[in-house]
C-alpha cells in the first residue's frame, strides 16, 4: 500500500478551550493509522480569544501541527481556502473546531473515496444534527440553494466534514475571486462526489459562530457568486409584475366604460404602487449585488490576509 499524507484543515474561531481537543483526537486517530502521514493546519480567522496562543502551543508540542492567523476575520470559507493552500497532503480533509465532528469517523469518509470506481470528493452526512435551529434552518437553505441554484444532486446533503483529492484542492486554490463559497468551488471542480453517514456530537463548549444574518450572507454569496439564476428570477419577477400591471390596468379601463359612476380608488392606487416600486427595487437590489461583486473583484479585494505563521511552518515565521 502506497503511503499517502493526509492534511487536516481546521479554521478556528473562539475555539481556544476546543482546538486542543480536536488535535489530539486527531493523533488518536493516527496512531491506529500508522501507514498514512498526518499533518495537522490549523487558522485562527482573527479570532478574538486566545486561540492564537493555543495553537502555537500545539505546533511547539507537536511538529506536524502547522498554523496561521489571519489579520481580519474573513469567514470560515476563506480560512479554509487560506489552509489548502498551506496543505501538501493527498487527500484534504476539512473539519470544524468545535469537537462536533466525531474525529473517528474520518476513515469512514476517506474509505469511501476509494470504492467502486472512487470518488474525487466525499463529504460526511449527518444523521442527526445535534445544533440550534437556527443554524438547521441555515443548513437547509445551503441545500435548497445548492440543489436549485447550483445543480448540486437532489440526494447531496453537504456539510463542513469532508475529504478531497489533491487535485480537486489545487483546482480550488486557483479561485481568486473575493467571495469564497467552497460548495459552488467543489462541484465546480468535479461532480464526481458522494456522502457517507457520519456521527454528529453535541456541543460542550459555547455556542455556533453562525448567526442568521452570518447564515443568510453565506447563503447569498453563494447564489450569486456561482449562479446567474437569482437575475434570470429577477427578469421573470419584473416580467410578471409588468403583465400583472397590464391586466389590472385594462380590468380597471373596462370597468369604467361599463359603469362610467366608478369613483377612481386611491387605495388600489397605493397598492399597485407600492407593489411596482417594490418588485422595481427588488430586482434593482439583485442587480447591484451583481455589479458590486463585479467592482470588488475587479479591485482584487483579498480573500484573506495573512498576519503570521507558528515557528514550524516553512512559509514566513514569525
Amino acid at each position: 500500500m502506497i503511503k499517502r499524507l493526509i492534511s487536516f484543515v481546521i479554521p478556528c474561531y473562539r475555539s481556544e478551550k476546543t482546538i486542543r481537543g480536536v488535535v489530539e483526537e486527531i493523533l488518536e486517530l493516527h496512531k491506529t493509522h500508522m501507514d498514512d502521514d498526518y499533518e495537522i493546519i490549523l487558522v485562527s480567522d482573527a479570532s478574538p480569544d486566545n486561540v492564537w496562543d493555543e495553537i502555537q502551543k500545539l505546533s511547539q508540542d507537536y511538529p506536524i501541527v502547522k498554523g496561521m492567523e489571519l489579520a481580519k476575520n474573513s469567514g470560515q470559507h476563506a480560512a479554509l481556502l487560506a489552509g489548502y493552500k498551506l496543505s501538501t497532503g493527498d487527500i484534504v480533509v476539512s473539519l470544524d473546531d468545535d469537537g462536533q465532528i466525531a474525529v473517528e469517523d474520518t476513515y469512514k469518509i476517506i474509505d469511501h473515496m476509494y470504492e467502486g470506481k472512487g470518488y474525487d470528493v466525499v463529504y460526511g452526512k449527518y444523521a442527526k444534527k445535534k445544533q440550534s435551529g437556527i443554524r438547521n434552518l441555515g443548513s437547509r437553505l445551503a441545500s435548497w440553494m445548492g440543489i436549485y441554484l447550483l445543480d448540486f444532486p437532489k440526494d447531496m446533503e453537504g456539510s463542513s466534514f469532508y475529504a478531497a483529492r489533491r487535485f480537486v484542492i489545487d483546482e480550488m486554490c486557483k479561485y481568486t475571486n473575493a467571495y469564497v463559497y467552497l460548495p459552488g468551488l467543489v462541484f465546480r471542480s468535479t461532480k464526481n462526489v458522494d456522502a457517507v453517514l457520519v456521527k454528529h456530537r453535541a456541543r460542550e463548549v459555547g455556542e455556533s459562530n453562525y448567526t442568521f444574518l452570518r447564515l443568510f450572507s453565506l447563503w447569498v454569496n453563494g447564489a450569486t457568486t456561482f449562479s446567474i439564476k437569482p437575475l434570470r428570477l429577477a427578469t421573470f419577477l419584473g416580467c410578471l409584475s409588468a403583465f400583472a400591471g397590464v391586466v389590472f390596468s385594462i380590468v380597471l379601463i373596462i370597468r369604467k366604460l361599463l359603469d362610467p359612476s366608478i369613483q377612481a380608488g386611491w387605495a388600489s392606487q397605493m397598492c399597485v404602487t407600492l407593489v411596482m416600486c417594490g418588485t422595481i427595487l427588488l430586482l434593482l437590489g439583485v442587480v447591484g449585488e451583481y455589479v458590486g461583486r463585479i467592482y470588488m473583484s475587479e479591485n482584487h479585494s483579498p480573500q484573506y490576509v495573512i498576519r503570521r505563521h507558528t515557528a514550524n511552518d516553512d512559509n514566513d515565521k514569525e
